[in-house]
């Protein structure tokens, strides 16, 4: 066993776990603290695949500015533990059976599919080579307008939720 198939168990494990962390924690602040785990297992994934780039914005983007974002909004609602209610008769009689029939034609898919059995660097596609620095370039310069656009959409969502919270008292 070499080290990269040892990582790659490590990091998707610990994706796992905080996914169900994620779903089965009755505190919401917990909920986003397990969200940032998964987000920095993936963004390990990335690395090893050789992706530092988006490995780094994994980290940055949503690990960073977007969880800050989501604890931000849970603190400010003042979120506490959640309510648990009875399930409803229909999750509960057709949610394991539904489960199961999805969990089957993922593995018949995956079974069929090519992945796996294709060259990972694109072989018989076109070989483009793309810097990171000329993603930036083109991330600042043609595409700064909606990059920029986004940065105020988020902002705008913060004040929203600030005006929202402000008005219960």
């Amino acid at each position: 066993m070499s080290l990269p198939f040892i990582l790659f168990f490590v990091f998707a494990l610990i994706a796992i776990g905080g996914a169900v962390l994620l779903i089965v924690a009755r505190e919401p602040i917990h909920s986003a603290l397990s969200l940032i785990l998964v987000m920095m297992s993936l963004a390990g994934l990335y690395l090893m695949l050789g992706a530092e780039f988006i490995a780094s914005v994994q980290i940055i983007v949503y690990a960073g500015a977007i969880m800050v974002l989501f604890v931000f909004v849970i603190m400010l609602l003042n979120a506490g533990v959640e309510e648990r209610t009875d399930y409803s008769k229909m999750a509960k009689y057709a949610g394991i059976p539904l489960g199961i029939l999805l969990l089957l034609e993922l593995a018949h898919w995956m079974h069929h599919s090519l992945i796996g059995k294709t060259p990972a660097n694109g072989a018989g596609s076109a070989n483009v080579m793309v810097s990171t620095r000329e993603l930036s370039m083109q991330l600042f310069q043609k595409y700064l307008f909606p990059f920029e656009a986004t940065s105020i959409l988020i902002l705008i969502a913060i004040l929203g939720a600030l005006v929202l919270a402000k008005r219960d008292e």
